[in-house]
């Protein structure tokens, strides 16, 4: 099968593409090179530009016209950088992912699968959260999410758009191969902080709030392993259509998680744990944007997708060590 991956030169979407390709598809791969890599592309089929140029867009299915499907991941993801920049996560994030559904609805490529996130979700007494929990969201980013989920739901049920929209937990970890990573030069994600801290290469590592209504007082989230995120992709675009059959839907909604809660300082002993010695830390108030945090309920992805994470929150963590140890020498920065 070929496949459409927009932001396949990113983080996850280089992963995703990998397990695609082991998968038997062909991933074709339509990234700005705004924050990806161009090396994370590799020689896979690639097109440079804009999700929003629907000439391009007409180009890339003009010529590969067996694309069945589309998995769209291109999108701006900082919640800090979203409460400073409004204006370009909504520009970037909804406008342009509009344009590019509406192309694709037009050239006969409905089936789309959307990278959403777990960040909507409003606190829940126990912290669990299922697809039909109550949302929140509370940032400019995942503001954005939510507002593509609601237009995916819309034109699924205006035109033959069809949509599966998979609500990521906190990835963590690279691929197998730690040929790709976490990418950015200022890292925002916990584990490459706190792996970068381990190395050395910062002096402490900030816990931003530590009176949230949790068991130790830090955030609680669902960590991970971003192969196990890749390999949920995989199985959504080989079961897309008997997914939404099975959910009696044409828009349907599936969490991506492990399925149980990591306070920050279980995750910071965690990565103790793993490098094998104390990791200096400080104390400071939530970022602007945070969520208190929540661990999904993933039954409908093993019910659906026949997918259950395999690999270990430990696993998790020394593959960004060791990606923390390499990406010098693959992105030729810390």
């Amino acid at each position: 099968m070929k496949v459409l991956l927009t932001g396949g030169a990113g983080y996850l979407g280089s992963i995703t593409a990998k397990a695609l390709e082991q998968a038997g598809h062909t991933p074709v791969v339509l990234d700005s090179l705004i924050s990806g890599p161009r090396s994370f592309v590799g020689d896979r089929i690639f097109y440079e530009g804009d999700i929003a140029d629907r000439e391009l867009v007409r180009r890339v299915l003009a010529e590969h016209p067996d694309i069945e499907a589309t998995v769209h991941m291109a999108a701006r993801i900082v919640v800090p950088e979203s409460v400073e920049l409004p204006y370009e996560y909504y520009r970037d994030n909804v406008a342009k992912s509009l344009e590019l559904f509406d192309e694709l609805v037009a050239l006969g490529k409905p089936r789309i699968l959307f990278s959403s996130t777990a960040s909507l979700y409003a606190l829940q007494p126990e912290f669990e959260v299922r697809e039909g929990d109550a949302l929140e969201p509370n940032s400019p980013y995942a503001r954005t999410k939510r507002m593509m989920e609601q237009v995916l739901e819309d034109m699924s049920a205006a035109t033959d758009l069809r949509a599966i929209i998979l609500r990521y937990f906190n990835p963590i970890g690279t691929d197998p191969d730690l040929e790709t990573g976490y990418h950015l030069r200022d890292a925002t994600h916990v584990v490459p902080l706190m792996a970068q801290t381990a190395l050395g290469q910062r002096d402490s590592f900030t816990i931003t709030g530590t009176d949230h209504p949790t068991r130790d007082g830090t955030g609680i989230r669902d960590y991970i392993h971003a192969w196990d995120l890749a390999r949920a992709h995989v199985l959504a675009v080989e079961r897309f259509d008997d997914v939404l059959a099975a959910d009696g839907t044409t828009c349907s909604y599936i969490n991506l998680g492990a399925g149980d809660g990591v306070t920050v300082r279980e995750l910071l002993g965690a990565v103790e744990r793993v490098v094998g010695k104390p990791v200096p830390t400080t104390e400071a108030p939530p970022r602007p944007g945070d969520a208190v945090g929540a661990y999904a309920n993933a039954d409908k992805a093993a019910r659906l997708l026949g997918w259950r994470t395999e690999m270990s929150l430990d696993e998790g963590i020394a593959s960004a060590l060791a990606w923390g140890e390499k990406r010098r020498e693959v992105l030729g920065y810390d």
